[in-house]
């Protein structure tokens, strides 16, 4: 099932994103598909497996490698620089431990596009990823390096850091490149509001990237707009939003597989739940109701 006029929004939030890996399995398991779709961060690297009609590999691989000190450890971030090991986590386990699927991947048709943050103009970059290259994976890690645990990334002639810096939920976005309809994917709930970052950690952490200073002691003013905007879109019916009914309980960088397949589960969960509203809002050209 799918309409060529709706497109799909996967926010962040590290291992927040089980929760999206649950929604998009649903999907996948009940035919649903889209014609583009738009991943930050965790959105990005885990959404990806939506495009290569992977069910279950998100999961899968979390789980057996979440405690393996090679995928991420402070050793990782001290002997690299970055906290989730960039070597093992986009050349080993895709190519080896868990293989993506890259043939099934350039063979959907679906446009999938990942944002990352230029360090040097704070700006949102948007990459539209069609081959499963070597930089394929590196714009997919420049999406999903936080800011402080992670080195920048270059590729495509810019630095880059983490897409939730600059365009955290990129709803504009897909509505600039024509899809008036969309589903977002958040992976925090209703009623969360961010607080504002750490001066000190980021002066320190960001020293050499002014910009990124002053985009992330103005993000939590950026998120609140964003999720303002999506549910405002909601309501005039072109946007329908997934999300936890509740604050999923796992950190960033969580490393108990029962806490991710927990966060996996609630995905799950409601993906099932407003399956129903799903289909009607993939069915209706005048849009849809959200029972979430």
């Amino acid at each position: 099932m799918m309409n060529n006029k709706v497109g799909l929004v996967m926010e962040g939030g590290a291992m927040r994103g089980m929760f999206t890996a649950g929604v998009i399995d649903v999907f996948m398991e009940n035919g649903i598909e889209f014609p583009a779709a738009a991943g930050v961060s965790a959105g990005a690297v885990f959404g990806c497996n939506l495009k290569s009609r992977q069910i279950g590999r998100v999961i899968r691989y979390n789980k057996r490698y979440c405690r393996d000190k090679r995928y991420c450890s402070v050793q990782s971030l001290i002997k690299t620089g970055d906290l989730y090991g960039a070597d093992f986590c986009y050349r080993e386990l895709p190519e080896t431990l868990d293989v993506f699927d890259k043939d099934a991947y350039e063979q959907n048709p679906m446009t999938f596009t990942v944002v990352c943050t230029d360090v040097l103009t704070g700006k949102p970059v948007y990459q539209r990823l069609d081959k499963v290259d070597e930089n394929c994976f590196l714009w997919m890690r420049a999406s999903a390096s936080m800011p402080m645990v992670s080195k920048p990334v270059r590729v495509g002639g810019y630095t880059l850091l983490d897409g939730g810096m600059s365009d955290a939920i990129p709803l504009r976005y897909m509505q600039e490149q024509g899809y008036e309809k969309n589903i977002v994917i958040l992976t925090r709930p209703r009623s969360y509001v961010k607080k504002p970052s750490s001066p000190m950690l980021m002066q320190l952490g960001l020293r050499r990237y002014p910009a990124m200073v002053k985009v992330m002691q103005k993000r939590h003013e950026m998120y609140a707009y964003q999720r303002a905007y999506v549910f405002a879109s909601e309501k005039q019916g072109n946007t329908l939003v997934l999300c936890p009914d509740s604050d999923l309980p796992l950190s960033r960088t969580e490393r108990d597989p029962e806490k991710l397949q927990q966060a996996y589960d609630e995905g799950r969960r409601i993906a099932l739940r407003e399956l129903d509203n799903i289909k009607a809002f993939l069915t209706d050209d005048n849009g849809g109701q959200n029972g979430n």
